[in-house]
């Protein structure tokens, strides 16, 4: 299996589900409340460890008490934080997560007085100890440093990038890595209504395997040859959890890409590994009651 690195957040998650998100101006009471580690680059490592491989996380650790929290949870996965940048001032970014037991649906409030993870702390670190870096698209100005210079010092080191949201001037860094990861909303808040023809765009200008995830209606892809390829959700119990389905997803794509298998052989994989999380509860146990189905 590979050695793989992100680079991102990690957040202290306070998961609060309600029989229904609640109307604006209202009260309700929580069925449960859950206090967990998250972050997308974090979240994706948890799922590659699950999945076999050795990993480490780079991002920025302050020394508060719920540090400890996300510190305990990455090292029940075997998760390397040496590369972290570690500051006595601040606070972990927290986020506020309202779950709908009805539909799986998740509502995000997210706080943070934590800086971002700085482009001087990424050159410090043995790149050439990695076998596949992964980004998160965040922090553009230092995330563009990072990239050029493993572009430049690591060429042979493939790098992903996941954009989530539409960061002023995060289209600059499209050019970089060797695989990009593009969610709904990117796709939404660039007026574009299907996946397909978001990606075709892309495909015009950028020769790289790209993905669009979009929800349950699957995921999509275009390879080197501006192929589209679409797998669709298929759900076989009801949506329990949504949180980090994204980040499952780029866990499996991130899993068969690193072994050399083809772009069309990793979208189902991914596809159909993040629909099982989406019907647990979780990270935990994820790929223990995984079961691959060849399309």
């Amino acid at each position: 299996m590979a050695k793989i690195l992100a680079v991102g957040i990690a957040t202290l998650d306070i998961i609060n589900t309600v029989v229904r998100y609640p109307e604006q101006d209202s009260e309700t009471r929580a069925l449960s409340q859950q206090k967990a580690r998250g972050g997308n680059a974090t979240n994706t490592l948890v799922v590659l460890s699950q999945l076999g491989h050795q990993c480490d996380w780079a991002g920025v650790l302050i020394d508060e008490t719920d540090s400890q929290l996300i510190r305990h949870d990455l090292s029940q996965y075997n998760i390397g934080t040496q590369g972290c940048q570690q500051l006595a001032q601040g606070k972990m970014p927290t986020s506020y997560i309202t779950l709908d037991q009805q539909t799986g649906a998740r509502t995000i409030v997210h706080f943070r007085d934590c800086p971002e993870y700085p482009f001087a702390q990424f050159k410090t670190l043995d790149l050439a100890a990695y076998d596949w870096i992964h980004f998160e698209g965040r922090n553009i100005d230092e995330t563009r440093l990072m990239l050029e210079y493993l572009r430049q010092f690591h060429p042979n080191i493939p790098c992903s990038l996941e954009v989530e949201k539409p960061r002023q001037a995060i289209e600059s860094l499209f050019f970089l890595p060797n695989v990009l990861l593009f969610s709904k909303d990117y796709a939404l808040s660039q007026g574009f209504e299907r996946p397909e023809t978001f990606l075709a765009s892309l495909a015009r200008s950028h020769t790289v395997p790209m993905t669009c995830t979009w929800g349950s209606q699957g995921a999509w892809a275009v390879d080197v040859s501006q192929k589209i390829h679409h797998v669709p959700a298929s759900l076989s119990r009801p949506i329990v959890d949504t949180v980090a389905a994204g980040d499952t997803f780029n866990a499996g794509l991130i899993h068969c890409l690193s072994q050399k298998q083809a772009l069309h052989l990793a979208l189902p994989y991914a596809t159909q590994l993040a629909t099982h999380k989406c019907q647990q509860g979780g990270l935990t146990n994820l790929t223990y009651s995984f079961h691959y189905q060849e399309p």
